[in-house]
């Protein structure tokens, strides 16, 4: 594992330190259009490219664990997996062209995202990027789709997403300035899918009412040799907008086909054995400081275990509850907790990926260097966390700063010892990470 030299630390955090040198009290500035000279062209092409917008960011952290785990891991994070050590989460760009759902006419898009750091390692697709790089800091490309709207059907009409797509099923996603933490709950983690090579459509059914679908090749996974399966998968949901007077809002999400590599359970269970993810979230704004979220998710895959001893699939599950609390104390801190029950129920899901290209590797079947969980009964897993977000508005063209220190508390609740190398029922781990953008 690739750790910086201290005296490049020392310059890492000088040269941070040098962009937060400018007054604090001068407007930030979005992003960057690098063709709004174009906005008043007569060229049709020069006004379509004129508010194509250009962002980037940096975010780097640690989670320190006083218990000193052996093989060295914070069991159960990803990222933030090494314990005691500073790391370059992301370095990402996105060029991107956003469309207008309330426009009644016909938009085109894109969204290009490219992401460099370790948290790449976890959100390759195969056979597009996972083979690139056996270091802890990789490059993916994030998302790559052309964005669609038709005014189809009704007046919200119908918006298409095609290409490298985040998922988006939960309420944690990859960018940290969408979040509330650092690390990501179990939910997060194990139970909801990351990355797909698909088709998405957010049919604007009334201004209350989204209907979604979509199909994709399955998680993290292409075409032809390098899909573990041979199948597709398929999304379907919906979401409730502007309830209880535009304070409550429900998304509900879900997603069936198989995932499992033909290396591990073979041609027929991987083609067959089908696993269904939901989740549902719902969030309400109390008033203008404070608001509450609550996520329930239930996965089961019908063969992750292979063939039983009557020749039938021998599945396994995960429930799980997620509640998540954030209070504005002023304009420029906010205090979150969150707070999780993740019932692995045959101890299939949770486990932590000890190699750079482990996760990707037990996503292929190819094998996957792990840190062991607890055998035998299932496990359920308890997850405390809080944090004190510092977000002022820097100004000089920076779009976003963030610096968020976070305690965390994991345990098992029922008798198990999953974490600090096996030794503990339950682990303490605190840091934090720190976000600029442009």
């Amino acid at each position: 594992m690739t750790t910086l030299p201290k005296k490049q630390k020392v310059l890492l955090l000088l040269s941070a330190s040098s962009l937060l040198l400018p007054a604090l009290h001068k407007t930030a500035h979005a992003q960057v259009l690098p063709f709004t000279s174009l906005k008043t062209s007569s060229s049709s092409l020069g006004r379509w490219l004129s508010d194509i917008t250009l962002t980037g960011q940096i975010e780097g952290g640690i989670m320190a664990n006083p218990a000193r785990p052996n093989p060295g891991y914070n069991y159960g994070d990803f990222l933030a997996d090494h314990a005691n050590q500073v790391q370059l989460n992301q370095a990402e760009f996105t060029i991107s062209k956003a469309i207008d759902s309330s426009l009644n006419e016909y938009q085109i898009g894109f969204t290009l995202e490219g992401l460099y750091g370790s948290d790449a390692r976890y959100y390759h697709v195969l056979g597009i990027s996972d083979q690139e790089w056996k270091a802890r800091y990789q490059l993916i490309p994030a998302q790559a789709h052309v964005d669609v709207h038709l005014p189809w059907l009704t007046k919200g009409g119908l918006d298409m997403q095609v290409g490298i797509l985040q998922a988006p099923m939960g309420v944690e996603g990859l960018d940290p300035t969408s979040r509330a933490f650092y690390t990501l709950a179990y939910t997060s983690e194990y139970s909801v899918p990351f990355e797909h090579i698909g088709a998405m459509f957010n049919w604007h059914v009334t201004p209350m009412v989204d209907v979604t679908f979509g199909i994709d090749t399955g998680n993290q996974t292409s075409f032809g040799s390098s899909d573990n399966n041979h199948m597709p998968a398929a999304y379907f949901g919906f979401n409730l907008n502007n309830l209880a007077h535009g304070k409550l809002r429900i998304v509900e999400l879900s997603r069936v086909g198989p995932e499992n590599s033909w290396r591990a359970v073979g041609h027929y269970e991987a083609d067959h054995a089908q696993r269904f993810w939901n989740d549902i979230n719902a969030t309400y704004e109390i008033n203008d400081k404070l608001s509450v979220t609550a996520e329930f998710n239930y996965l089961h895959d019908e063969g992750v275990r292979g063939i039983g001893a009557r020749g039938q699939f021998a599945g396994a599950d995960a429930e799980s509850f997620v509640s998540f609390l954030s209070y504005k104390i002023n304009k420029e801190f906010t205090f979150n907790y969150r707070g999780e029950i993740y019932r692995d129920n045959n101890n299939m899901m949770v486990a932590t990926f000890r190699g750079n290209n482990s996760y990707m590797e037990a996503l292929a079947g190819t094998g996957g260097e792990t840190v062991a969980g607890p055998s035998g009964h299932g496990t359920t897993y308890g997850d405390l966390s809080l944090n004190v977000v510092y977000h002022p508005d820097l100004g000089h063209h920076v779009r976003v700063f963030q610096l968020r220190p976070e305690i965390r508390f994991d345990r098992s609740l029922n008798g198990t010892t999953p974490f600090n190398g096996g030794r503990n029922n339950g682990m303490f781990t605190f840091g934090g990470d720190a976000v600029i953008g442009f």
